[in-house]
């Protein structure tokens, strides 16, 4: 996305539930120096309140992301902000537990992810004209209404279930044209293994690790060395800021020398987790979350490791081949990945939950082995990253390759179960807002009463 578009979408995301949203906006009109106001309440959803300025700037960014009505955009948009603050309003009165350390750790990754865009913290003040306290001010309250919006909604739908016989009743009723196109897809099947690591190599990280410690303690940028050398690639663009956490989303060892860590600006020294080894330097603790910045470093496997490994499985791959071991007892036996061994080797989709892969979505190492193959077929061995970014070596083979074609419930089954359980949910919580309508004060004001609505509660007879 260009960076013009990047800044449009994030400035209309930022306003929507903050600058613009007070009580009222009064301007000086040139002409004749009268005020006049040009926002102004048009809602009440029990305690809380909906102004003019919501709507605009809530169509506004659905024309920019380029989604069109098929009637009024405006009232749809209305309708949708109504819907939202039900459910905000229900969850305060059910107290939901939304605290602040975590309305806190979503703020900070909203920021981290709005200056990871625009490069910097000072460009972001700078083109908001608003320092960074006064942004996050800006942006707590509309984060958390929108999290106690999703909370409340997961707990009106939390319990829905749905049975093989909905599902088929669910792609019955869908009209055989609308059924959506699926892509080609095809199931990887893995035989991992991992080399060795020569002592000199983890010392040579070592060393790298502490040169940039001693740099740091001297007065060089923590920021500025984990940019260049951090080899966490979802934190080093951040300077190596990971937002806060608490120490059971961290990894133990890390975890363990963040929070002994004392005062801002204290640099740890080297620490050993499951993804390498890393400096960490404190930014600020608060109650049970700890934000850090870290410089990641992972040691290089030995080459003659490498070697062994690869002629390991190589040779597996030709008694596969040639039929002398069976792949399932292989994987269990020679395996090293314990998140697929005991699947058969079966990679897991992360996007959608189930085995299957569109070709372009799959890692860059597996496209490339898998682009050729054919079902059955066993590859070569070839170098892997894993979820934590450590290298490994592996054989894969297809077990299913699925031709494109209309949604079916053979071979797309886990989809549609999904699609009519959305479906469920969605119709679920249409009926709790039809409830909840009747017992909460609602006022509509001004030429908003004429909309079209979904639901008929949102107006109340006079």
């Amino acid at each position: 996305m260009k960076i013009k578009n990047i800044l449009i979408l994030l400035f209309l995301v930022a306003v929507q539930h903050s600058i613009i949203a007070q009580d009222s906006i009064i301007a000086q009109n040139t002409n004749n120096s009268k005020e006049y106001v040009i926002d102004q309440v048009i809602a009440i959803v029990g305690g809380k309140i909906l102004k003019l300025s919501d709507v605009e700037v809530g169509s506004n960014q659905a024309k920019a992301q380029g989604y069109s009505s098929s009637g009024d955009l405006r009232c749809e948009i209305f309708e949708d902000q109504l819907r939202e603050k039900l459910l905000v309003n229900q969850a305060m009165l059910d107290s939901l537990p939304i605290s602040d350390a975590q309305v806190d750790a979503r703020l900070n990754e909203t920021l981290n992810n709005y200056i990871a865009q625009i490069g910097s913290a000072e460009k972001l003040e700078k083109y908001f004209n608003k320092s960074m306290v006064d942004i996050k001010e800006d942006l707590r309250k509309s984060l958390r209404d929108n999290m106690l919006a999703q909370s409340m909604k997961s707990k009106v739908v939390e319990d829905i279930k749905i049975t093989p016989s909905e599902v088929d009743a669910f792609y019955k009723k869908l009209p055989k044209d609308s059924l959506p196109l699926i892509n080609s897809q095809i199931e990887i099947a893995q035989l991992a293994m991992y080399p060795a690591y020569a002592q000199k190599n983890i010392q040579e990280t070592k060393d790298k690790l502490l040169d940039l410690r001693k740099r740091i303690l001297e007065g060089t940028s923590f920021t500025a060395l984990a940019a260049l050398y951090s080899e966490d690639k979802g934190s080093a663009p951040k300077g190596g800021e990971i937002g806060f956490l608490t120490k059971n989303e961290l990894d133990p060892e890390y975890a363990r020398s963040a929070f002994a860590l004392s005062k801002p600006g204290e640099v740890s020294r080297i620490v050993e987790s499951q993804f390498g080894y890393h400096i960490i330097q404190l930014i600020e603790r608060k109650g049970d979350k700890v934000n850090t910045r870290h410089i990641l470093m992972t040691p290089k496997p030995d080459p003659e490791a490498v070697k062994r490994v690869t002629q390991a499985l190589d040779s597996i791959a030709m008694f596969l081949r040639n039929d002398s071991m069976k792949w399932d007892k292989a994987v269990m036996y020679y395996s090293m990945d314990e998140n697929t061994r005991f699947n058969k080797g079966l990679l897991m989709n992360p996007q959608s939950g189930g085995t299957k892969f569109e070709p372009e979505n799959l890692s860059r190492e597996d496209y490339t082995a898998t682009k050729n193959m054919k079902l059955g077929e066993i590859s070569n061995a070839y170098e892997s990253h894993d979820k934590n970014n450590k290298i490994f070596y592996k054989i894969v083979t297809i077990k299913s390759q699925t031709p494109a074609h209309r949604a079916n419930l053979k071979d797309d089954y886990y989809m549609l179960e999904q699609a009519a359980k959305n479906q469920k949910q969605l119709s679920v919580l249409d009926e709790w807002v039809t409830d909840k309508q009747k017992s909460t004060f609602i006022s509509v004001f001004n030429s908003f009463k004429t909309c079209s609505f979904k639901s008929n509660g949102w107006v109340k007879p006079e």
